[in-house]
């Protein structure tokens, strides 16, 4: 049995027949849109925001030296030593410090070591910490074909809103 891998995202925000009311290339104005329209009673219920021409954009934010990666390290281990320290602290008679510092400790160099080891494994063929996101290009609001008349109308009162011309 084969399933069409777009039928997953269909159905988990369905309308039925869907047709475009507006496209913009700002999310700004589609949310500004659909806001207009909520403003004058329509039921917002059967419209739909969908970003599409994805990109994938990466914001380079600095270089990577061992020191960087050896202090990332550090503080990741020590933030998980911190959360079983703390699990381990509820199950023993010891004190809290005598139970919690340790393992923070260990985590901390084990963090460490593991980042030194990863950051050696790349052999420098990637020096740097970025940051990732996917955004849309244009934006289209999607209206269900029964109410599309109503918004269309609506949607003429609102200043410099864009109706798509292909629609």
């Amino acid at each position: 049995m084969s399933m069409n891998p777009g039928s997953r995202a269909r159905s988990a925000l369905p309308l039925e027949f869907p047709q475009s009311l507006a496209v913009y290339d700002d999310y700004a104005d589609a949310q500004r849109t659909v806001d207009h329209l909520s403003d004058n009673k329509f039921p917002v219920e059967h419209l739909m925001i969908v970003g599409t021409d994805l990109k994938r954009v990466e914001r380079i934010t600095g270089r990577l030296t061992t020191g960087r990666v050896a202090l990332g390290g550090l503080a990741s281990g020590a933030w998980f030593g911190a959360f079983i320290g703390l699990v381990f602290t509820l199950f023993t008679e010891e004190g809290f410090l005598a139970t919690f510092l340790p393992v923070v400790v260990i985590g901390a160099l084990f963090g460490v070591v593991f980042a030194l080891v990863g950051y050696a494994a790349s052999r420098g063929r990637r020096d740097f910490s970025s940051v990732t996101q996917v955004v849309a290009t244009r934006y289209e609001v999607l209206v269900e074909h029964k109410h599309q008349a109503r918004a269309r109308e609506l949607l003429a009162d609102l200043p410099g809103a864009l109706p798509n011309p292909f629609a």
